[in-house]
């Protein structure tokens, strides 16, 4: 009818109030500032100080990070960092490719120039950094680290190593430092086995007169070793655990531990004849030999004037033998050697010699 309105109108009026009702306020746009980290952490070796860090992966609004902008690395000497001024270096921009929930890490080098090491023990310099988005705006610093400013020393370019029958034997000419309250300094050694990634610390050296000699007994033969070694310096200050500056490392140099070194000489043999009432023999007793690696002993045998002959056939495992092969009215020279593991023979012992008396 004219002047009514249709239900289909009323109706859709309805729906678009109630619609308009249901609606927030409107949401500002993200800025996409990348959450600045909070697990920053540092590592000092010589004048290198290593930074590591996990990238965000969201923005301050909790939205999700796709592409983070440079990261700025800030560096403060001997004060708390409050703001970054002039960064000393940059991370580049990247693009992040997550599996879900996966950590990426991020990494920085940052080289001191030799105006900011020094020579007190309490000094030190702090570090911050702060990740920036594509347009190269920021949410702030990052949490802080410090690490010691304290001179280390360098590395001794004569390091030498030699295989001995006692082990590897390294050797390199110290540096002595100049006496600081609180301050101790060494000289560390690390290997690890050709084909590994694994370095053990194989010793510690104290710099003093004379320096430096160290000998590695803790070695497998036959395998190759890579060795490097490199000042520590242990700064003891009050109320405070140490800390350790550790400064660069050597060239590396590699030693094949090539066991061709036989035991020590057997010692303290004896030969006595027994016979009477029985087949005549003499037995042969020595003091036995401590070599790690020993596999048994070899047996000697000579006349007045005549050329030794082996007795046994295989090893001899334990200190002790017994001739039953002698003749009446005889006399005899016995020696000894020792074997290892890998075939190497000893000098003989000293001779011991018995008659056997006439029947």
């Amino acid at each position: 009818m004219k002047g009514r309105p249709s239900r289909v109108f009323v109706l859709g009026s309805v729906l678009m109030c109630i619609s308009c009702a249901n609606m927030g306020p409107p949401q500002p746009p993200s800025l996409e500032l990348p959450k600045p980290p909070s697990d920053l952490r540092a590592t000092r070796k010589g004048n290198k100080v290593i930074l590591t860090w996990t990238v965000p992966s969201s923005t301050t609004d909790r939205q999700a990070l796709h592409v983070v902008g440079p990261t700025q690395i800030c560096r403060q000497p001997e004060s708390e960092l409050k703001q970054c001024g002039t960064a000393v270096g940059e991370a580049p921009a990247r693009t992040l490719s997550r599996k879900s929930g996966e950590k990426v890490s991020d990494s920085f080098s940052d080289v001191l120039p030799p105006s900011l090491e020094g020579d007190n023990p309490a000094g030190f310099i702090s570090y911050a950094i702060e990740v920036l988005n594509s347009e190269g705006r920021g949410a702030g610093l990052s949490n802080r680290v410090r690490v010691p400013s304290f001179r280390t020393l360098p590395p001794p370019p004569d390091f030498k190593a030699e295989v001995t029958s006692a082990g590897v034997v390294l050797s390199w000419t110290g540096q002595n430092a100049a006496a600081v309250p609180g301050v101790r300094n060494a000289y560390r050694v690390y290997r690890h086995i050709e084909g590994t990634s694994e370095n053990v610390m194989a010793g510690e050296v104290p710099i003093s007169e004379p320096c430096c000699k160290m000998v590695d007994s803790n070695i497998e033969w036959e395998k190759t070793y890579g060795y490097r070694v490199g000042a520590v310096t242990i700064l003891a200050l009050a109320d405070k655990p140490p800390l350790e500056v550790a400064g660069e490392d050597s060239s590396e140099i590699k030693v094949f531990a090539d066991d061709i070194f036989p035991p020590a000489i057997p010692t303290g043999l004896q030969a006595v004849f027994s016979g009477p009432g029985q087949q005549p023999f003499v037995d042969l007793v020595w003091a036995p030999d401590s070599d790690a690696d020993l596999a048994g002993y070899n047996i000697y045998r000579r006349e007045d004037n005549g050329a030794s002959e082996k007795l046994n056939a295989d090893l001899v495992k334990t200190p002790a033998y017994r001739d039953a092969r002698v003749s009446a009215g005889r006399t005899y020279l016995y020696s000894v050697s020792a074997v290892d593991a890998r075939g190497n023979e000893s000098q003989r012992s000293e001779e011991a010699s018995e008659m056997v008396p006439s029947s």
